[in-house]
């Protein structure tokens, strides 16, 4: 498989880094330098600047976007046109006009195409997914999760705080992990309640997003993302009527990752408690990226696909609209 990155920035490093049994052929970032400091490290890679001319390629086979929102949809759409296989990373667009035209493309090709929704692919959330399939909470009741960071100084003045860049603000950088979760244990929401609002940055994008979601069995997802946290923190609590899942962080400066599983005693008093930690590297990416090569291999739809992308936007798109930001509009 042949592999061209468009985005040389920290997550398309990390993707590079993740290519096993995979050729990188092409490196490509508008910073010339810093395709060629990727280029570098994989013997007959080439730096380019022009995203274009690499994915057109003639030996190319898959094509990973790891640029910011605004370039999303535009080098995504092109490369599934070519017919390239294509991980794209969330949110998958700025709005659901942009991932609603990347499904009508992929619809007219045979390109398989995945939105890199990397937190499911943590080893805690594996676990958790492991003991929910086995039946270990029961029916789930619903979700509570935490996710944030307290920016940095120019903060307001990076992209993220630009919505014709971003399409948003912390709502949809790091909100969108909490949205995907939460449909990937709950399934979709029908009710959607949300503030999205900026208290402390100066910039014209929200600093912090609040989240009420129902399914239609009343299951709840209460989640909030926040960039005034100033501690980094990641909390995620999945609550079944014959236990609790917790998690909590996700390595580096998130804290160690760990899930810690209650289970409900007969007694109803303190529960059964088992702790897995996971203080080694992250293999999420690695992890991820082995599933996408074999939804290629079967033909299959990816577990985290277009579709996904743009149920969360929608859900995003509607917080935005009921809190008065015109970023959609």
């Amino acid at each position: 498989m042949n592999v061209v990155i468009v985005g040389c920035g920290l997550i398309g490093q990390k993707r590079a880094k993740a290519l096993k049994n995979c050729h990188l052929i092409a490196c490509v970032d508008l910073l010339h330098e810093r395709a060629v400091a990727l280029a570098a490290q994989f013997p007959g890679c080439i730096a380019q600047t022009d995203w274009q001319a690499a994915i057109h390629l003639p030996n190319v086979d898959l094509v990973i976007v790891a640029t910011i929102h605004d370039a999303l949809m535009e080098i995504a759409h092109a490369a599934i046109k070519a017919g390239k296989h294509v991980l794209l990373e969330k949110p998958g667009g700025r709005n659901t006009r942009e991932t609603a035209s990347l499904l009508v493309a992929a619809e007219q090709t045979q390109a398989c195409v995945r939105v890199g929704f990397n937190h499911r692919y943590h080893r805690a959330f594996r676990k958790a997914r492991q003991l929910i399939d086995e039946g270990m909470l029961g029916e789930l009741m619903f979700i509570r999760g935490r996710y944030g960071h307290g920016g940095r100084i120019g903060y307001h003045q990076e992209w993220r705080a630009n919505p014709k860049c971003s399409g948003g603000g912390e709502l949809i950088d790091q909100g969108v992990h909490l949205i995907d979760l939460a449909r990937w244990f709950l399934g979709d929401f029908d009710q959607v309640y949300g503030h999205a609002h900026t208290y402390f940055w100066n910039m014209p994008v929200d600093d912090n997003g609040f989240m009420v979601l129902h399914t239609a069995k009343k299951q709840v997802a209460f989640l909030h993302a926040s960039c005034t946290e100033w501690k980094n923190t990641f909390s995620f609590e999945i609550f079944g009527k014959q236990g609790k899942i917790e998690v909590n962080g996700l390595g580096g400066s998130y804290g160690m990752e760990r899930i810690t599983f209650y289970k409900m005693s007969e007694s109803m008093g303190p529960p059964e408690t088992m702790i897995w930690e996971y203080p080694m590297i992250d293999d999420s990416w690695e992890f991820e990226w082995n599933e996408f090569l074999d939804d290629i291999k079967q033909q299959r739809q990816p577990a985290a696909s277009i579709q996904d992308a743009h149920a969360v936007l929608k859900i995003v798109e509607k917080i935005y609209k009921d809190s008065g930001y015109d970023y959609c509009s």
